[in-house]
């Protein structure tokens, strides 16, 4: 690993000071919004195509976004370089995701003002890195890779919604995925990336603990929560490929699980003639859930790929980029593979559970 720099030794408890206060920030919010959902009735009921048994509070994830909001502008005084682009279009994409989300999370939102808001929030972030692009693409390419990256961090906002229907899941992936981007970001010596990986980590970490499954959730991170999570992994992502510290192969491996869930899901769902875009119950972490009556186990299966799987690799496909595509065939070949099995697998238990309560007595 790359020894740490003597200004990061120099600042290193202000910055254990403002990580805490990111989580601290993030963790009474949330406690906040708890009680006031309460007094004001302001929760989400259990229906056919949730998992959640009782009424919980949603929105709490306005906590970690205006930590990571009121965070981002102060990186420049505790020595992270980050270049003033990055810091303008970041806040402004993360500020009208989040305002999306809340509309959406209070009052309900139609698919076409949130998509619309998506992609302009995806054209701050190609703004973000518009010298880059400019450099390394000819002129008739640029057009491309700027939708290219729109489009994909429209569809980075969409599927960490589509996953954030478990307790604790999409919290504690987003949270190994910004220690993912730190562990990638040091190891490249630019504070500029490791840095706000470090500030998504800490604000997501001061919300988890009142989100996670044991006994149960006591509130909903809601669409405000998950779509700017979505959107600052995109952000962390491109910032980190146009500054060549990481390659592709890093980032399909660091979000891999999220990746091959929502992605075969929509598939599937296309495929047989569904309404894709309409909630449902048929991703592998819903499924498990079901299966084992509990939030418990598909927390705990992503995790253990995100930390023996996503990480490790994700690392070596930077200090080895020879070997980063043959990784990420690989692992998402495995990752396939567990997603049909693991699907057919839920489907049995649960036709045998129907045999036995149908059985005459």
């Amino acid at each position: 690993m790359v020894p740490p720099a003597p200004e990061v030794i120099s600042r290193f408890p202000l910055w254990i000071c403002f990580l805490a206060a990111a989580m601290l920030w993030s963790a009474a919010i949330a406690a906040w919004m708890v009680r006031d959902a309460h007094r004001r009735g302001l929760l989400d009921h259990p229906g056919q195509r949730r998992l959640h048994q009782v009424p919980t509070p949603r929105g709490g994830g306005i906590g970690f976004v205006l930590a990571m909001l009121g965070g981002l502008p102060l990186l420049p005084q505790l020595g992270v370089p980050m270049p003033s682009r990055w810091l303008v279009a970041w806040w402004i994409a993360l500020l009208i995701v989040a305002l999306l989300g809340a509309q959406d999370d209070r009052h309900g939102l139609g698919v076409s003002p949130r998509f619309a808001g998506h992609l302009l929030a995806g054209c701050f972030l190609a703004a973000s890195i518009w010298p880059q692009i400019h450099a390394m693409l000819a002129a008739p390419w640029i057009l491309g890779a700027v939708a290219l990256i729109v489009l994909a961090t429209a569809w980075s906002v969409n599927l960490h919604n589509f996953m954030d229907g478990s307790d604790g899941l999409l919290g504690l992936h987003a949270l190994l995925v910004g220690l993912g981007f730190a562990m990638l970001g040091w190891q490249a010596r630019m504070p500029a990336l490791w840095g706000p990986a470090l500030l998504v980590s800490a604000s997501v970490a001061g919300f988890l603990p009142l989100n996670l499954p044991w006994p149960r959730a006591r509130i909903f991170m809601g669409d405000v929560g998950s779509g700017v999570l979505g959107c600052v992994i995109a952000a962390l992502s491109l910032a980190g490929l146009a500054s060549r510290a990481w390659p592709v192969p890093s980032v399909l491996l660091l979000v891999s699980a999220f990746l091959v869930d929502a992605s075969a899901t929509l598939l599937w769902r296309m495929a047989h003639g569904r309404r894709w875009w309409r909630p449902h119950r048929e991703h592998l972490y819903q499924w498990l859930a079901r299966t084992r009556r509990g939030h418990g186990w598909p927390l705990a299966a992503y995790a253990a790929w995100d930390i023996v799987v996503a990480l490790p690799l994700a690392w070596l496909a930077q200090c080895q980029s020879g070997l980063g595509w043959w990784l990420v065939a690989s692992v998402y070949m495995l990752a396939c593979a567990f997603w049909w099995h693991g699907k057919r697998a839920c489907r049995r238990v649960l036709r045998r559970r129907q045999r036995i309560r149908h059985a005459p007595a």
